[in-house]
């Protein structure tokens, strides 16, 4: 598989290592410092896999609309409307977004959904998110997809942190806390509480491998698929 790398921090260096490994061959490179030579590149890859930062998009999409090459992408920190344009893309090529490719958040972000629909509303609901302190956004990308899977149709109201006199806890709000620190590479913490009963969820990842290698195995099933915007649970589980 040919690929074109957006993004040289720590997850695409190690995205372009492991796929190297793998036989996999890396013909471009494109950050920040050369972003703009992506402009006069043509289609030279067979996917491009994209872990950058939400300022590079107006590249991206110029990229993926003039060439139509698959876009895997797990930046982070995108508006709505920046996410709405990313899942746009799909019209001219096939197209995968995810805040997190470890297949066990995907179990977990299902589980999460279900769990959430039988104890709402008569248990509250508490996230931590933990990352390390080199981490620019907050929430995760990974918490966002935790909240829409337990709120689907957002008729709760997140809240990020607490201080001072705020009252007390909403019925329908989901507490969320970030934590930086360290080399964490990501845990995430649910809690369910009830009367006299509590319930705690907890992904844990060891490393930025398991991300890694989640996002090469997309990046195979996406090469060569129609174009169109793909969810990564339905190319998981197949529903």
């Amino acid at each position: 598989m040919k690929i074109l790398l957006i993004g040289y921090g720590k997850m695409g260096r190690l995205i372009a290592s492991t796929a190297e490994a793998a036989g996999d061959e890396i013909v471009g490179v494109f950050h920040r410092e050369n972003l703009g030579a992506l402009e006069n590149t043509g289609k030279i890859a067979d996917v491009v896999i994209d872990f950058s930062q939400p300022s590079t998009l107006p590249a991206v999409e110029e990229y993926i609309r003039r060439t139509g090459t698959a876009l895997v992408s797990g930046t982070t920190g995108y508006s709505a409307e920046e996410l709405a344009r990313v899942r746009a893309l799909g019209d001219c090529a096939p197209v995968l977004w995810a805040a997190n490719y470890s297949i066990g958040v995907a179990v977990f972000r299902r589980a999460l959904a279900e769990v959430a629909a039988v104890l709402k509303p008569d248990f509250d609901i508490e996230m931590t998110e933990t990352h390390h302190n080199q981490k620019a956004d907050a929430p995760s990308g990974t918490a966002k997809l935790l909240l829409s899977a337990m709120d689907p149709d957002g008729e709760y109201t997140p809240v990020y942190g607490r201080e001072g006199a705020c009252g007390k806890r909403g019925k329908k709000e989901i507490g969320v806390f970030a934590l930086r620190g360290g080399t964490v590479a990501g845990t995430h913490t649910v809690h369910f509480f009830g009367p006299d009963e509590e319930l705690e969820f907890t992904h844990r990842a060891a490393s930025r491998q398991i991300f890694v290698n989640g996002a090469l195995n997309m990046a195979r099933r996406m090469a060569g698929k129609p174009n169109g915007s793909y969810d990564l649970e339905t190319l998981l589980f197949g529903e």
